[in-house]
């Protein structure tokens, strides 16, 4: 069929946590998918590519949305889609280029969502959930899920203006709990002294962030600071006396390497911090935030939400399909990533599989089945068709669709 790959033109977005144009992945790919130009100076933190209504995808031939030419084309999305999700795609697909800290955040699961949504249509702009995924493009940084109790008893003893914030009490009630307590009563406890944090009043918070980082700079004089303390001092000067900046002793860094992924599931607390990645999630808009932000701050729902698991998230590293392509494969039905570096003069298939995808190419140039592409060009490929690409340089691209392991259930 000749509608079955389709060329696309994307949105972008200027938050000011983007990376500035001169250094931004995300400007250069969108001034060449749309033919426009950058401003070296200005924040470029996402490109989205995909038919979510805050910033919809078009047709390059007709200048229609994606939306609306799937809507009359519901076949491109094949039989299994179109019964489990309706007429319009499952997943979002983003680059990012994180210049600061994100807000420290939580995406809402379905049924919080459409809570959310109905009370609140302002702030949330949708009733889906938004399991996510994120592939590194370079070296990138995140805060994601919570330390063991171990470590967070460690933190409560060398960091005393968490226990000045949190009282005596909470910390002692963490100090005292033991993992053979079970989860039962650990998640209470961290839920209690995570939520008393998040709910200090700004002058508490001002003046232990203030305090924290004259003994921080002091000590530094002195010793090697550790990697959590530096990261710590970094967001203080991205976000002065906000309560983010001590709530990140809580979370896990993670430092992801190019080719290293990290999901997040509903309701797990999350924040991005630097680098560029391809990004994935099922397709909603849906943050409740509570820390390193300027917007909105729902403190009481983020504290309520989460799930207090505590220890590292998982990293995946993709499963070779053959020598070009990996395959990142989230515990998620909406979506899946395939990561394809092929060096030049060479050809590798994409064989058809029942729901469509979206392709990104982010390096070098060549042809996909009959379409020429090049960096910057982002492709819809309709349900069951083969996409045979090959390569006039060394050639980097993403591939995102539907989970296979929804066609394999069938």
């Amino acid at each position: 069929m000749d509608d079955a790959l389709q060329s696309l033109r994307c949105s972008v977005k200027n938050y000011d946590w983007g990376l500035p144009g001169r250094a931004s992945e995300v400007a250069r790919l969108h001034a060449l998918n749309s033919a426009s130009q950058f401003t070296d100076d200005d924040p470029y933190a996402e490109l989205w590519m995909g038919t979510h209504d805050s910033g919809p995808s078009s047709l390059s031939s007709s200048g229609v949305s994606l939306k609306d030419w799937i809507s009359d084309n519901p076949d491109v999305l094949g039989d299994k889609i179109l019964h489990k999700w309706g007429s319009d795609l499952p997943f979002l697909f983003k680059v990012l280029s994180v210049g600061k800290a994100l807000s420290i955040q939580a995406h809402p699961d379905k049924e919080l969502a459409r809570t959310l949504h109905k009370l609140h249509p302002h702030l949330y702009k949708d009733g889906n959930h938004k399991p996510e995924m994120a592939l590194a493009i370079t070296n990138f940084d995140a805060l994601c899920g919570f330390i063991t109790l171990k470590e967070l008893k460690g933190v409560l003893h060398t960091i005393s203006e968490i226990v000045e914030l949190v009282g005596a009490t909470n910390a002692n009630l963490v100090l005292q709990t033991d993992d053979q307590d079970g989860e039962e009563k650990v998640k209470p406890v961290l839920q209690a002294v995570f939520t008393d944090l998040m709910s200090a009043n700004k002058e508490r918070v001002s003046d232990a962030v203030n305090k924290l980082k004259s003994r921080l700079l002091k000590e530094s004089e002195v010793r090697q600071l550790t990697d959590k303390e530096q990261l710590v001092l970094r967001l203080e000067k991205q976000y002065p006396a906000d309560v983010g900046v001590i709530a990140a002793f809580f979370l896990n860094h993670v430092k992801l390497n190019p080719g290293e992924a990290l999901f997040l599931g509903a309701n797990e607390p999350h924040a991005y911090l630097s680098g560029e990645c391809v990004e994935c999630m099922a397709t909603s808009d849906n943050v409740v935030r509570a820390g390193l932000t300027p917007k909105h701050r729902d403190v009481q729902t983020l504290c309520s939400m989460l799930t207090y698991k505590q220890g590292s998230p998982e990293i995946l590293r993709g499963v070779p399909v053959n020598p070009y392509v990996n395959k990142y494969t989230p515990p998620f039905e909406e979506f899946e990533i395939d990561r394809c570096i092929l060096p030049q003069e060479e050809t590798v298939v994409f064989p058809a599989v029942p729901g469509p995808s979206i392709f990104l190419v982010t390096v070098g140039k060549g042809k996909m089945n009959t379409h020429q592409v090049t960096e910057g060009d982002v492709l819809f490929a309709a349900a069951n068709t083969e996409i045979s690409v090959t390569s006039a340089s060394d050639l980097h691209l993403y591939r995102t669709g539907v989970n296979t392991k929804v066609f394999q259930a069938s």
